[in-house]
């Protein structure tokens, strides 16, 4: 008797022989999982609250570093040679990524000029006040790179801000986006100005091929299992190995960087 012919004989035998509440429990216990099923052991993690809720608490926050290193590769840094924060630089909110991965204000900047854009009137730093949604006050082609990090997810009409950049760009100009994959909502923004979107790969390669053009956006994602959940429960950078920070599975996808050139013509 072959294998097959075996297996097909003893199949209703089995059947027969184990009741089928039995045949359940063995299927689900007996697995080739590891741990066994209801063996895994969360530890400090196994609670209905995470261990932190406010950034900065436990140290750097994960989701920074992803966006500190799309943007370093971005500009140049550490080997890469793209070199897309020069000229007229835009950036969203404040200048921190302008200052710390552009080097404005230091000797040697490839940023000649600097503008920051923020809704908010008490933004110390604004030197545009508007919504990037609808900026008639800036005109088209005026800069030369935009850096627009964690904010198209608190913007409804996601892709007229995106028009808007794509507008005020040079041609021959780059965005500089990151948007969140899995992250728990945005305190305080939330509450200021709403929370809306989380983003994959693929939504926000397609929004930005919309005004950009396909060929003009690329895109990258930075996160795996554990990196994410400890991002979840607000664990910082420190509490992680750099091998546990830098593995990337496609499946996880915690930060999305978006770099998106307006073309010439």
């Amino acid at each position: 008797m072959t294998r097959p012919e075996m297996s097909a004989w003893l199949r209703p035998v089995v059947k027969r022989a184990i009741p089928a509440g039995a045949r359940r429990v063995l299927r689900t216990y007996l697995r080739p999982v590891w741990p066994p099923v209801g063996l895994a052991r969360f530890g400090s993690l196994r609670r209905l609250t995470p261990l932190g809720r406010a950034f900065w608490e436990r140290g750097e926050p994960i989701d920074r570093y992803y966006i500190e290193r799309f943007l370093r590769q971005q500009a140049g840094q550490h080997d890469y040679v793209t070199g897309d924060v020069r000229g007229r630089v835009l950036e969203i909110g404040d200048s921190y990524y302008a200052v710390t991965i552009g080097g404005w204000g230091n000797e040697g900047s490839a940023i000649t000029a600097l503008d920051v854009l923020s809704p908010d009137p008490a933004a110390s730093q604004a030197t545009i006040r508007g919504d990037l949604t609808d900026l008639p006050q800036v005109a088209d082609g005026t800069f030369d790179c935009i850096i627009c990090t964690q904010t198209l997810l608190l913007i409804y009409d996601v892709r007229a801000a995106i028009e808007t950049m794509h507008r005020i760009l040079k041609p021959g100009g780059v965005v500089l986006a990151t948007v969140p994959g899995i992250s728990p909502l945005c305190r305080p923004d939330a509450s200021l100005w709403g929370d809306f979107w989380r983003f994959t790969s693929r939504s926000a390669e397609r929004l930005f091929a919309e005004a950009f053009g396909a060929s003009g956006v690329t895109v990258e994602s930075y996160g795996n299992v554990l990196s994410t959940t400890a991002f979840l429960h607000r664990l910082g950078v420190a509490e992680l190995k750099q091998a546990e920070l830098d593995l990337r599975d496609p499946d996880f996808e915690l930060i999305i960087g978006v770099r998106a050139i307006k073309q010439s013509g």
